[in-house]
């Protein structure tokens, strides 16, 4: 991978990043490595340090595997500066807040930075669950404000999701649009919704193998389904990776503005496997998998304790159907409420951003494969025999009756 052509110098074109956690030092990396002048904000000079030093070994790796040379390493590193001060940002044009997903502290650094930043820039938040409106309301320009949810880890992953808000104005979608595309970033846009597009697509996949496992199916025969499926990961194995607590969370923040999501079995799960037990994931105790050290992953001994298997197996098929189908009723649902306006960018952001089998032309050409009146009806058995999460949205059953399929161009 050659940079040279995202390194050169772009006068006036300034950012700051509010974070330097996970997703902010991401952030900060895209943007120095796109030749951004680049202001990493956290509480202390010592925490934003911290980020700093990621940042750091990113492009270290990178050097030694030969993906830049050592002088564009040192111009890099001198275009990021770190600061716990918001009075830095007064020239500023663009603001991306990357911190903790909480409403009140997010809000809190929004408005501080709305004060000092460049009024005629625009001011962003990486928010994954809080409706970009709900942000936009406690500020003085709602207008001037977007959502750019990026993902995990932000130096591989391509996609950037862009959140409307009710009062986002058309410069500022453009302005977010440009820059996501300096950034060597693909781009889908997204109206305002708890948990986006993708969030609420995402969650769907080790929502519905939580389901399995507590009806008694084997951790193995899951998790051996989602790869057969097409998932790079299990959706035990993916929730691990992302931290069940983390789930739970995000579940809670969808369901705050959101009443009409539904419960459902992996909501006991969360709470049996984070809460009574412990156990959070790869970066914490381990969660449905252990991690010993020099070994590789293995499910849990235990696990079958907390979630007896069952003397009755259900088809191979109906496994792989249920990991699959759970995220495109859900995607299907996204589109007809105008979440996602565009069955092309509906596509996009399944691959780049959620694992969705790239060998399917993303989730609803999918759909249009399989054939809509059979994936309908596929839909329906699915709902009678294991719950109201496959059940066929209107929009589905009017494309069935009308012989219409996805238009992805």
């Amino acid at each position: 991978m050659n940079m040279n052509n995202k390194l050169k110098k772009r006068n006036n074109d300034s950012i700051g990043v509010l974070g330097s956690g996970l997703m902010g030092h991401g952030i900060v990396y895209a943007a120095a490595i796109s030749g951004f002048q680049v202001l990493m904000l956290d509480l202390t000079k010592k925490q934003a340090a911290k980020g700093l030093q990621n940042i750091y070994q990113i492009l270290e790796k990178s050097f030694k595997k030969g993906f830049i040379a050592s002088q564009e390493l040192v111009d890099i590193k001198s275009r990021i500066e770190i600061s716990h001060d918001y009075e830095m940002l007064k020239n500023k044009k663009i603001v991306i807040e990357a911190i903790y997903e909480d409403l009140d502290i997010k809000t809190k650094a929004l408005k501080t930075a709305e004060k000092y930043m460049n009024p005629n820039g625009f001011l962003a938040s990486n928010t994954s669950t809080i409706p970009i409106s709900v942000l936009a309301s406690k500020l003085i320009n709602p207008q001037k404000f977007i959502g750019l949810h990026f993902f995990s880890p932000v130096h591989k992953m391509k996609l950037v999701e862009v959140i409307k808000g009710q009062k986002t104005s058309s410069e500022t979608l453009n302005h977010a649009l440009n820059f996501a595309l300096q950034i060597g970033k693909t781009p889908i846009v997204v109206n305002d919704s708890p948990g986006f597009y993708t969030t609420r697509v995402f969650v769907k996949y080790p929502f519905e193998g939580m389901a399995m496992l507590s009806e008694g199916i084997k951790a193995t025969s899951i998790e051996n389904a989602g790869k057969k499926a097409g998932y790079p990961v299990g959706p035990l194995a993916l929730s691990d990776e992302v931290n069940i607590a983390l789930i739970g969370r995000i579940r809670k923040q969808i369901l705050k503005y959101d009443k009409k999501n539904l419960a459902g079995p992996w909501d006991k799960v969360i709470d049996v496997m984070a809460t009574n037990l412990n156990r959070e994931g790869r970066s914490g105790n381990g969660g449905f998998y252990d991690y010993p050290k020099n070994e590789k992953k293995h499910i849990w001994r235990n696990l079958e304790n907390h979630f007896p298997v069952s003397t009755t197996e259900i088809p191979e098929k109906d496994i792989v159907d249920r990991l699959l189908f759970t995220q495109i009723i859900e995607a299907i649902s996204c589109y007809e409420k105008n979440i996602i306006t565009s069955a092309k960018d509906a596509n996009t952001g399944s691959i780049l951003g959620l694992g969705f089998p790239s060998d399917s032309g993303g989730i609803l050409q999918f759909v249009n494969n399989y054939g809509v009146l059979k994936f309908r009806d596929r839909s329906l058995q699915l709902t009678e025999q294991y719950g109201k999460q496959f059940t066929p949205p209107n929009l589905l059953n009017e494309m069935a009756r009308t012989k219409k399929v996805f238009n992805s161009v």
